[in-house]
């Protein structure tokens, strides 16, 4: 039995045809020297060609062919453990990308619900609409039907032995029963060239008989799927021997070629469709116009995306399906750790993981999945204070709730009235972040998933009708009840299971604020409605109701469950966030609409909870899903502290910015809140260097590219459904006039002046954040690239290829310096921060010394250090200990408010008499990690921050020995 393998330190990587393996195995070596511990990889399977994340899995038992096999996969591996390394995969258990190429998919396509796989999709077989029952909506249409139909825009198609109907690029398989309506035309004309006695002949009527008693696509009994499973993979087999093999298969195919040519029909003939039409309706899909798609689409999708579609991996057989190649790879040690994606949407999180665990400790020969658990983290976003659940077997989440904490501990929370008293003069509208929250998700709920609360209104409908105290309640006040109820929810969702009896208090208490707030929201209608809601969503079943009448009140809440979690993602994440931005750093995933920065008190304290409860969760500062990386937050969180010089300058350059706003429809572009995001954008991601001729146009068409999805996400002028193009164009014109160097752009200049000390403060911000992510409990994670300076927005910019030749030259470089004359080496560093290599040294020091004093990191105790004098707010200390072991960390913060540090480095002498109140217990003499210097410390004395900052404004002191 092999020992669980805990994470140091992990180092995210997109695989993908960009980067591969075959790259990978070659870095194994640069990694190690780094300090990481494991690489955690973007999910591995088989996925849409062409992607660049691996989110859309085709088959998710299968290597994706474009970033490797499996023997290079192994060879990843062996190399890794060589090294004393791990390796983390995502995986993707809760939905599989439904372009051609999946087999399980198309498989559904082709035989409806009589499809062995037709279980593993949340498809509802029977929807409101009833054309669509026993059908799959498909709307994969550029216009709609009948204009596809009448311009020939469908074509049959023969692949093999099975017939398809294609459209443009995609191919849809057809319904074998159907095949005869092609095979019965081509056997009349075989007939006059064979004559009617001819074996080949007497064979393809055998074969269009055959068809005829295969068991009809409706049928779910197995043993009737199992048969036209059976039968119609016969079938195929012996048309493709018709068509291949013979002197006479020529004819045949020439024949069966014809048939599909007169039966695609013909453009200048419209009555020619009638018989397509009526193969296209006997067929288990419906084609049809892509904007129907958010009324009629009877599939559960991940989120809004089409081609996702939602897998039921709570079928164990379905599971099994889903896992296997994954706990092959388990077995064979080849992954140490597992990353679940998109837990929230899941029917039931806490079986999923009990079963997970559970298998993969069978396939580890392990006997107790509880003593000794498999290493599995959760992209599971908290938000507020929200806790992950105790009994999940999980190690716990990706570390957005961290994020969150970290990055508040650079924002000063008493300039928020400050900061939004700007935002709200500047764009000349007031408005709270909870009310843009609340409608956002409404609208998500009324354009992009209304057949999902429609599904689930027409649900909660046959529950009303089950008791005389509801029965009144109309489809249309249940849905609007559920949509307030919905965009009300305070978190992304909750977690009541199927068998519960009650509702745990962290469930009950969600729920009810969520009817409290729907409430207060709609003061005039009927709030009985949300009563008789509430007593549904809280298991309270009135008297007289069947066994199966509570167990369909029981799925309701499951499949509630798993809606409020989409909206809120969808409505917060990719709307609300690109709609209000008083300071843009915090937008970000799992952010507190409530919360402006983050007080010491509350740092320390969830710090010691984490070493607690989740002593080996993930600690992220930047991933692939990030609304800007760490390094652009970082800079743009100087913002909050000087909120005055913000508006001096907001004020100026939109004077100095008007004559190059662009007219249309009577407004000015951008509006004025669109203009705020681009000024914060600008401040974060602007280029430590001064650009040229060459990297200024990539800087701006970066610079556009994220505008353009901004104004996309936030669905207020354009957006990704209707794009109003002339809107967008006007953006992108404003922005290359604000950019382009010039005597007639002095926003240039002042801009570039304002922004220095930001700048440098922002370093500073960036290093504090990356000590404190290698010392909190918990286990640091790192986004590919980010050991250098990283100014990237969202994705896809934060996705370009990493230069790990130029990292690997660094490091070795940074070691050799180091070795040479230590202080010298980190006073240049500092002073030249520019260059990145002071990131790439901290990093690499303290990574290094976690892989020395790795019991310290992973069982240490965590204990706050106050602070004391005229700076003392701006410092934040703790200790780390276990057994002999010391080690005291602090960081400073709010930079600009200590000193210029555009020409004066925030050290030594300007923290004044600012103290830190050390324990008499850690007294003794101390070596600072990252500066080399010893600093002794007193039982008597307090240890002050000009000595412990004298060669940078954060240390790391372990206790000498």
């Amino acid at each position: 039995m092999e020992m669980l393998h805990i994470p140091r330190a992990t180092y995210r990587l997109q695989f993908n045809r960009y980067f591969t393996f075959k790259q990978a195995l070659e870095l194994v070596q640069y990694f190690r020297e780094l300090g990481i511990s494991d690489l955690y990889a973007s999910p591995i399977f088989k996925s849409n060609p062409g992607s660049l994340h691996g989110y859309d899995v085709l088959d998710s038992n299968q290597i994706d062919p474009e970033i490797g096999t499996e023997e290079e996969l192994q060879q990843l591996a062996g190399e890794l453990r060589r090294n004393g390394m791990g390796l983390v995969i995502d995986i993707v258990p809760n939905h599989m990308c439904i372009a051609d190429g999946n087999k399980w998919w198309s498989d559904v396509l082709e035989n409806g619900p009589s499809s062995l796989y037709a279980q593993h999709f949340n498809i509802v077989w029977n929807p409101p609409k009833a054309e669509l029952k026993n059908k799959v909506l498909l709307p994969v249409l550029d216009q709609q039907y009948g204009k596809v139909v009448d311009r020939q825009g469908f074509k049959i198609v023969c692949d093999g032995a099975a017939f398809l109907v294609e459209y443009g690029t995609r191919r849809f398989p057809l319904n074998p029963s159907t095949w005869p309506a092609i095979l019965i035309p081509a056997i009349e004309k075989l007939k006059d060239e064979l004559g009617a006695s001819d074996s080949y002949l007497l064979e393809l009527e055998s074969i269009v008989t055959a068809l005829d008693h295969l068991p009809n696509a409706t049928e779910t009994d197995p043993d009737k799927c199992i048969e036209r499973h059976r039968e119609k993979e016969i079938i195929k087999n012996r048309l493709k021997r018709l068509m291949e093999k013979g002197e006479k298969a020529p004819l045949i195919v020439e024949a069966v070629q014809e048939s599909m040519r007169i039966l695609s029909g013909n453009t200048e003939d419209l009555g020619s469709f009638n018989r397509l039409e009526e193969l296209l309706r006997n067929q288990s899909y419906r084609l049809s116009f892509w904007s129907v798609t958010n009324d009629e689409i009877n599939y559960k999708r991940f989120f809004d995306i089409n081609e996702l579609v939602s897998m039921q991996s709570e079928n164990e057989a379905v599971f099994e399906d889903i896992h296997a190649f994954t706990l092959k790879i388990v077995a064979q040690g080849l992954v140490t750790g597992l990353r679940i994606d998109h837990v929230d949407g899941l029917f039931d999180p806490e079986q999923y993981f009990i079963r997970l665990q559970r298998r993969c400790a069978e396939v580890r020969h392990v006997t107790d999945k509880l003593a000794d658990p498999f290493y599995m983290v959760v992209e599971k976003i908290l938000v507020g204070e929200e806790r992950l659940r105790s009994n999940w077997l999980v190690s716990g989440t990706t570390g957005y709730d961290f994020l969150n904490l970290v990055n508040g501990l650079f924002v000063l929370p008493e300039h928020r009235e400050d900061i939004l008293a700007i935002y709200e003069q500047f764009i000349r509208r007031n408005e709270e972040m909870d009310e843009v929250i609340y409608t956002c998700k409404k609208l998500i709920l009324i354009v992009s998933m209304s057949s999902e609360l429609h599904i689930l209104a027409r649900h909660l409908e046959e529950i009303s009708e089950q008791h005389r105290w509801s029965r009144d309640y109309t489809l249309e006040s249940l849905r609007t009840a559920l949509r307030e109820i919905i965009a009300c929810f305070p978190v992304y969702r909750s977690y009541i299971r199927l068998n519960d009896v009650c509702v745990k208090e962290a469930d009950l208490r969600c729920i009810v604020a969520a009817i409290d707030y729907a409430k207060r929201a709609n003061p005039a209608g009927d709030l009985s409605i949300f009563d008789f809601i509430q007593s549904v969503l809280l298991l309270q079943d009135p008297p007289g109701l069947t066994e199966e009448q509570i167990a369909f009140r029981r799925l309701f809440v499951m499949r509630f469950q798993q809606l409020t979690g989409p909206v809120t993602a969808k409505g917060v994440e990719d709307t609300a966030f690109y709609r209000h931005y008083p300071l843009a750093s915090l937008n970000e995933v799992g952010m507190d609409p409530s919360q402006f920065g983050t007080h010491r008190t509350d740092f320390h304290a969830k710090n010691q909870e984490r070493k607690q409860n989740w002593p080996h969760t993930l600690l992220t500062t930047f991933t692939h899903d990030t609304k800007r990386s760490e390094d652009v937050r970082a800079r743009m969180n100087v913002l909050s502290e000087n909120p005055e010089a913000w508006q001096q300058a907001l004020q100026c350059w939109s004077q100095l910015n008007k004559p190059f706003k662009v007219s249309l429809d009577n407004r000015k572009i951008p509006d004025h809140n669109e203009e705020y995001l681009l000024y914060q954008t600008l401040i974060g991601s602007w280029p430590l260097h001064e650009m040229d001729i060459n990297s200024r146009p990539q800087y701006i068409d970066r610079i556009n590219k994220y505008m353009l999805k901004a104004l996309k996400e936030a669905k207020v002028h354009t957006s990704w459904t209707n794009p109003y193009e002339a809107y967008e164009k006007g953006i992108q014109e404003f922005i290359g006039k604000i950019l382009n160097p010039g005597q007639d752009n002095p926003f240039l200049e002042d801009f570039t002046q304002f922004i220095k000390p930001i700048i440098k403060a922002g370093l500073f911000n960036s290093l504090a954040q990356i000590v404190l992510k290698m010392t909190c409990p918990g286990i640091p994670d790192f986004y590919q690239g980010s050991e250098l300076w990283e100014f990237t927005l969202v994705d896809p910019d934060n996705r370009h290829p990493v230069d790990y030749s130029n990292r690997r030259q660094l490091l070795e470089m940074i070691k050799q310096k180091k070795e040479l004359d230590h202080g010298a080496f980190v006073s240049h560093l500092i002073k030249t921060p520019e260059d990145g290599l002071i990131k790439l040294y901290v990093t690499s020091q303290l990574l290094n010394f976690r892989m020395r004093a790795s019991k310290l990191f992973q069982e240490g105790d965590y204990h706050p250090i106050e602070s004391a004098g005229k700076k003392a707010r701006q410092a934040v200390a703790f200790s780390r200990s276990w057994g002999q072991e010391h080690l005291l960390i602090g960081v400073g913060r709010f930079f600009t408010r200590l000193t210029n540090p555009a020409t004066t480095l925030p050290v030594g002498d300007v923290w004044e008499d600012t103290h830190l109140l050390v324990a008499p217990r850690l007294a003794g003499s101390y070596r600072d990690i990252l500066s080399g210097q010893v600093v002794q410390i007193e039982a008597d004395r307090p240890l002050f921050l000009f000595q412990a900052f004298a060669a940078l404004p954060f240390f790391v002191l372990e206790k000498i020995l």
